[in-house]
């Protein structure tokens, strides 16, 4: 995987949620990111956003971390929005903070895959080998236009870090 450093500014989004971690969803019967996702394609909301700042491109955010990676989290999958004025029922907000990241960038793979090798490989690696300590405020994954073929998928993965 590539890695790039990088300091991004505050990112507003829109979407929906669910609390999970990752130990549930290694199980099939527990995980919850699969049907979130399915909810958020199946029902079409990207198309009841509302000021949506990049059509199309979806972003997948670890946040409100209980602790680190082996504690529960909330899973937001939505679109960057250029305001939070309008919000439609049934979706939540999430602001980002600015801050820096190290981003990975894979290799075209299948999904889901891809997500979960680079996953593994980010777990794996030292505070140095990431390029600096974890914060555990946001870490997210960009699906692009690079993402449309699922069997030749290329994700951007921003692992936010403490500077």
């Amino acid at each position: 995987m590539k890695q790039t450093a990088i300091k991004l500014n505050e990112m507003k989004l829109v979407g929906i949620t669910c609390r999970t971690n990752n130990n549930l969803e290694m199980d099939p019967s527990t995980a919850q990111i699969g049907a979130t996702l399915q909810a958020y394609f199946g029902e079409n909301l990207p198309a009841t956003l509302v000021n949506r700042k990049n059509p199309g491109t979806t972003y997948c955010v670890y946040t409100d971390y209980e602790s680190d990676v082996t504690g529960d989290y909330t899973y937001f999958v939505g679109e960057e929005i250029t305001s939070l004025d309008t919000i439609p029922n049934g979706l939540v907000a999430l602001t980002i903070p600015a801050q820096h990241y190290t981003k990975f960038t894979t290799k075209a793979g299948s999904m889901p895959m891809i997500c979960i090798s680079a996953w593994q490989k980010i777990w794996a690696m030292s505070p140095r080998e990431v390029g600096g300590e974890r914060n555990y405020v946001a870490d997210f994954e960009i699906y692009d236009n690079r993402a449309l073929d699922p069997q030749n998928t290329i994700l951007d993965i921003y692992i936010g870090l403490k500077k």
